[in-house]
Order: C-alpha cells, then structure tokens, then sequence
C-alpha cells in the first residue's frame, strides 16, 4: 500500500525550516490528522449504533468498509505524489468537511428519511479513501524535508499516527462528547483537521506551491473552516428541528448522559413517552399492561424483599410497592438521570405514584451485572425490567452466567421474572431468554400477554409509525426449587388489565407458540441479534 521507492523528483524542499524541524511539523501534522480520522470513524459507530442499534454489526461494517476504502485511496494517491503538497492540503480539507459533517447527515437521514445505513456506508467509504491517501502524500512530503531511507521515514510515519490515533481514541469518549456532543464534536474536530493540514502545506512547504496553488489552499481551508463554523452555531437549532421530526412537536425534555439520550414527550400524565436511545421505552396510554404482567405474577408468594434491575422510571417499583406486606425494594439503575427525571419530573413522578418517595425503595446507581457478583442479601422477587437482548450493550443481562448470579440471590422459594422481548414477533429472541434462564438451573413458566397498537413495546422497535406494541409482550417466570405457579397472589391489588384467569391462558397461548432446541446465549457465544 505504501510506495517505499519513493520519487524525489524536483530534490528537496526549499524550507522556511531546517530539515529536522520540518521533519517534525510533518509527524506533528501526522498525529493531529491521524487523531482526528480516528474520532471520524468512532464518531460513525456510536451515532449509528444509536440511530440502527446493534453496535457489534455497526462497528463491523465500519470498521471493513474504511480499512478497504483506505488501500483504495492508497493506490489513487500515487499520481499525486508529483504534487504532494498542493493533493495533502486538498484531501485534507475534503476530509475535514465531510468527517466533520458525516454525524450530521447520518442524523439527518434517520430523522427525515428514517434509513441511516446507506448514509454510514458512504461516508465509510468516502472517509477511508480520503484517509488512505493521507500517507503516500505524507511519505513522500517527509522524505522531501529529511533525506532519510523509505524504512525509517515509514518507522517515524507510522509511529506518529498509531499514537494520534491513540490520543483520538481517547479523546472521543473522555473530551469530545462530554463538551461538545456528537454534532458539535464532529464539525470542531473537521475545523481542527482543516487547520492542521493546511497549516502545513501553506507554512512549510510553501515555497513548492505555485501563486495559483497558495491561493486555491488557503481560499478552500478558509472556506471549509468557516463552513463547519457556521454548521456548529447552527447545530443546536438543527439537532432541534431533527428531534421534532423524530419524537413530534411535544419534546418536553432531551438529555445526553453518559449511557444514553433520555427523551421526554407529552404534556401531561396522560400523553406521556419515555425514549431512551431513540427507542419508546415508556407510553402512558397503555404501560401498566405491561407492568402489571411483568410484576404481579411473580408476587404470587413471599414477597417481603424485592429486587428490580433496570426499571429506573419507577413504573415497576409502583406496582411492587402495592402490597403494604413488601418491607424492602432495592432498585439498581444503570443510569442515574433516568432516576433522577422520575423522581423530579411532574408527568413521569405522577405517573409512578412518586414511588420515590415511598421509604420502602431504595435506588442504587450501577450495573446490574456487576452489583449481583457482590453479595447483597437474599431476595423473595427478582424482577428484570432490562433493556432488550437485541441491543448488543444489553446481551450480557440475558446471558446464562447473568442468570446464574440472580438464582444465588433468590431466597429459598424465590422467583425471577423477566421480560423477554414479543414472543409473536421475535420468537428466537424470546425462546432463547428462555433457553438461557434454564441453562442456569431454573425452572421456567412462559406466558405472553396482549398490548394494544400504541407503539409501545420495551425493545429495538424505532419510532416508524408502526405500531410496535401490536404483538404485547413475552415474560418467563422462574424459580429455581420447581416450576412456579402462574397466577396472582391472593393479596393483590385491584388489577386493570389482569386477572387470574387471563393469566393462565397467557400461559397456554406461549407454550402453543414454543421454539424448541434454542441454544442458551452465553457471555463467550452470544445468540442475540436486533431483529431476530
């Protein structure tokens, strides 16, 4: 990929410099560009593991698709090298504006055209071409300032952008999103790559350019430069407009935090949607379908200690905290803005019977994978109100192994339940939660219970208009001693959309619809993927 028998046609440059200081502006420009290519192609895995799901399969296609865009632009920069200078300050600004804007149009073609995936194969490819060309151009620039043989000029070259791209890597997580978001995070790092490579070329190497040439550089890094400018003032009032055409007109509240972006519709109790990461989480019209099923049937026996893992809006903890005989909830939330917006905001805190409040329930902040492997106490009720097992972060809290750390945490008698994913619509995903619950020894009772079509359906269903909430729900109840009725305790609450009866043919209707010989997923062999 890398011409070693580099031509030196036209002798060495004519520097402002001397030749080892040139030598080391080029490495210098070698690390910031490599830095920012880097934030580029991470900046395309995280907004499309957001705006598609599934980060394993988004990181992979961009991933394969930039390494091999990178020898095609290897090989197309080689009739450039006669004009190295004048074709590295070009390409560079080429990159910087379309790195800069590729987390804005990959937005923006989820949110008004509703598909992403074309938009993050080009600019894939268009951003591996681009950054492929960068180090023939640079090879031959470096041996141009320092006469040094190809291996060593290849040696500095590589090392300066393996720790740019070091310095990008961790620069994307740790500086660039907690400051400036993705949006802004993309155009800033554009507007810094623009000016470091035509920082170069007009500085260092310009006495190769022509008057015609200098002028053509510095009249596309200005503009460039001023364009990504004017697109990062403007990035807050786009990212808006991009929101309303996502969620509607009634985004009452819109929060980036570490783990995810937590959206709030609705004016009201009754109107109001939870989104997480783009996915409907939470409808008011019709949620206590879905939390009665989920909690109630595993409070049919003793009851006094309960465990909820996720649930952070407090929906699952309202209907645990119905029985006046609970005497400890403990909820353990990944992230603490979402418990943070149940506690405080009017619409979510109304609709969760302000849960919070009750003395009774205890919020914990962390992971509930990592919480389970220290001991916490022995639990009556285990309940799972997790993301879904298609969203790759989420695999592992559907594995055998997570499994097997809530069995040690049941008491004796206790039970486990958990929501499995539409056992109509995605069968293989539900029957393997299964699957995976009984490889860690417990005994499982399937049921699935009807929603109505409000779009509402905890999982990767993205907000299509579709209604994806039309197939209900799948649960599986567990205990580890033997099966474990399905029914209601006799102490429950006034149920609106459940009764016994219900129940047990909620029972027969999964297991006419049971898949047998799915596998358990494991940590090592994960058997989730979105759209199963």
């Amino acid at each position: 990929m890398i011409d070693q028998q580099v031509s030196l046609r036209g002798g060495a440059a004519r520097l402002p410099v001397r030749p080892r200081t040139g030598r080391y502006l080029v490495l210098a420009a070698v690390f910031v560009c490599a830095a920012c290519g880097l934030v580029y192609e991470l900046e395309l895995v995280a907004l499309a593991s957001y705006l598609i799901g599934d980060s394993v399969t988004q990181a992979s296609v961009v991933l394969s698709v930039m390494v091999f865009a990178m020898g095609i632009g290897s090989l197309l920069a080689k009739r450039l090298r006669g004009r190295a200078a004048v074709g590295f300050g070009l390409i560079e600004a080429v990159l910087a504006l379309v790195g800069g804007f590729s987390a804005l149009v990959l937005y923006a073609s989820f949110a008004w055209i509703g598909e992403s995936r074309y938009a993050l194969v080009g600019f894939s490819l268009t951003i591996g071409v681009l950054i492929g060309a960068e180090i023939p151009l640079l090879m031959t620039l470096i041996q141009r300032v320092d006469r040094q043989d190809a291996g060593g000029a290849v040696a500095d070259l590589f090392a300066a952008d393996y720790v740019g791209a070091l310095v990008g890597g961790l620069a994307f997580p740790f500086l660039l999103l907690p400051m400036f978001g993705q949006l802004t995070g993309a155009l800033f790092t554009g507007a810094v790559n623009a000016a470091a490579g035509g920082a170069l070329v007009l500085w260092v190497f310009r006495r190769d350019l022509t008057a015609r040439s200098r002028w053509l550089l510095i009249a596309v890094n200005v503009t460039v430069i001023a364009v990504l400018a004017t697109a990062a003032v403007l990035a807050d009032d786009f990212e808006r407009a991009a929101r309303r055409a996502v969620y509607g007109d009634q985004v009452r509240v819109a929060v980036q935090t570490d783990v995810q972006e937590v959206v709030l519709t609705g004016a009201g109790q009754s109107s109001l949607d939870l989104y997480l990461d783009g996915r409907l989480l939470v409808s008011a019209r019709d949620e206590y379908r879905y939390h009665e099923a989920l909690v109630h049937p595993a409070m049919n026996g003793p009851h006094a200690r309960v465990l909820i893992l996720g649930g952070g809006d407090g929906l699952a903890a309202r209907e645990v905290l119905r029985y006046p005989d609970v005497r400890g909830v403990t909820l353990v939330e990944l992230d603490p803005a979402v418990t943070h917006l149940a506690r405080t905001d009017h619409a979510l805190s109304a609709l969760n019977a302000h849960a919070y409040r009750d003395p009774r329930l205890t919020a914990v902040t962390g992971d509930a994978f990592t919480w389970l492997r220290t001991a916490h106490g022995r639990y009556d009720v285990v309940i799972s109100d997790l993301p879904d097992p298609g969203i790759t972060a989420g695999t592992k809290l559907y594995s055998a192994e997570f499994y097997g750390l809530v069995a040690e945490a049941l008491a004796p008698g206790g039970r486990l339940v958990v929501h499995g994913g539409p056992a109509v619509s995605r069968p293989r995903t539900y029957w393997t939660v299964e699957a995976s619950m009984r490889a860690a020894g417990l005994h499982t009772c399937p049921y699935r219970v009807s929603g109505r079509d409000t779009g509402f359906a905890p999982g990767p269903d993205r907000v299509t208009g579709r209604p994806a909430g039309s197939h209900g729900w799948g649960f599986v109840l567990a205990r580890a001693g033997g099966r474990p009725a399905l029914g209601l305790d006799p102490g429950a609450p006034e149920l609106r959309s459940l009764t016994g009866a219900a129940l047990r043919e909620a029972g027969r209707r999964a297991e006419a619809g049971r898949l047998r010989g799915q596998e358990p997923s494991t940590l090592v062999h994960p058997r989730y993927w979105e759209g199963q």
